[in-house]
């Protein structure tokens, strides 16, 4: 009998501790110049170390031009590595690119759906690409896991574009892959059809499956994933579970509202990080290991200001994103495919 479709392959092969090992990975693109000259060398990855353990909901982060969409398409094999080692689901992509290849799904952040085909034949295609026989496929057990049986037979051109990236995960999990890839799954998706995306994600997992995303909304790998690594300059900057990453950051922010314009700055306040964004309000930074709420309140209360609203907000993700990647900003550009070789 065929294994559910959000296990690991039927194949006999052992679990391992990491579903995803990568040890020392290198790629550099060389632009092409005019007849004769040799390329500039590019690094996209340089001598990246990183293991996605095995069951883990896991976020690569960073700005664009990182790495992050090299080193997905070296493990899906869609980029050769110019140095290092990979070994996906144990293993390795050079001894067997095949069955590393038959143990990952990827899902694109492009929305390549044939409008011509509907949900029911597309997953029938890529299902017989893959060498499933038919008896073993489960095509409706996939689609009503993404919640799209009642679209099974409706052309792809009248889907709607949350109900493409259902169809996009279905199509990566035809042949049981145990681990799997989400490049950027909710851009360009409203809130209801991300949260969605999020429960079926969040189904995958608890199958076993194992989640390698990347998103630029920092607050969804915040709340969904329990390991982040960030990446910049092709270089692994942080990897850590999501409590530990956070607790690099004892800083706070309190935003106060006055009932009158504020004016300068009173001088009891002066010694904190202190901003007005507002004629009528104040936001000052803090850490809470040396400076307490209740310090910054008696300063309030000594500059003779009248509070009506308080508000407070714990450092997140985003702060050590920032403080990471700023040498940047974020700005750089990913090598183009067809600018590199």
């Amino acid at each position: 009998m065929a294994q559910p479709a959000a296990e690991p392959p039927t194949t006999e092969l052992p679990v391992p501790d990491n579903a995803i090992e990568v040890r020392g990975l290198t790629k550099v693109y060389g632009r092409r110049k005019a007849r004769g000259s040799k390329p500039a060398p590019k690094p996209a990855l340089d001598t990246v170390d990183l293991d996605v353990p095995q069951g883990a909901l896991f976020a690569l982060l960073g700005p664009n031009g990182a790495g992050k969409s090299t080193l997905i398409n070296i493990l899906a094999g869609l980029v050769v590595k110019t140095a290092g080692s990979v070994r996906v689901w144990d293993i390795d992509i050079d001894t067997d690119p095949r069955g590393a290849r038959a143990a990952i799904g990827v899902v694109p952040q492009e929305l390549n759906i044939d409008s011509y085909f509907t949900p029911r034949e597309y997953m029938e295609m890529q299902a017989g690409l893959y060498g499933v026989p038919v008896r073993e496929r489960r095509t409706m057990e996939i689609l009503e896991m993404v919640g799209l049986t009642d679209k099974a037979d409706s052309y792809g051109r009248t889907l709607s574009g949350g109900m493409r990236r259902r169809l996009l995960i279905a199509k990566a999990m035809v042949h049981d892959p145990p681990i799997l890839v989400l490049d950027e799954p909710t851009a360009g998706v409203d809130i209801t059809l991300r949260e969605q995306l999020w429960d079926n994600v969040r189904a995958l997992n608890r199958r076993g499956v194992t989640i390698l995303l990347t998103t630029h909304y920092l607050e969804e790998a915040e709340e969904l994933c329990d390991r982040i690594a960030i990446i910049n300059h092709g270089r692994v900057v942080a990897c850590d579970s999501r409590d530990a990453l956070l607790s690099r950051i004892d800083g706070k922010t309190m935003d106060v509202t006055m009932s009158g314009a504020i004016g300068d700055i009173p001088d009891p306040l002066r010694r904190y990080q202190t901003s007005s964004p507002a004629p009528n309000r104040l936001r000052i930074q803090y850490q809470s290991g040396r400076t307490s709420a209740g310090e910054i309140l008696d300063a309030i209360a000594r500059s003779g200001l009248n509070v009506v609203d308080l508000r407070t907000e714990e450092a997140d993700l985003a702060t050590i994103f920032r403080q990471l990647t700023r040498d940047d900003g974020g700005t750089a550009r990913r090598p183009d495919e067809d600018e590199y070789r």
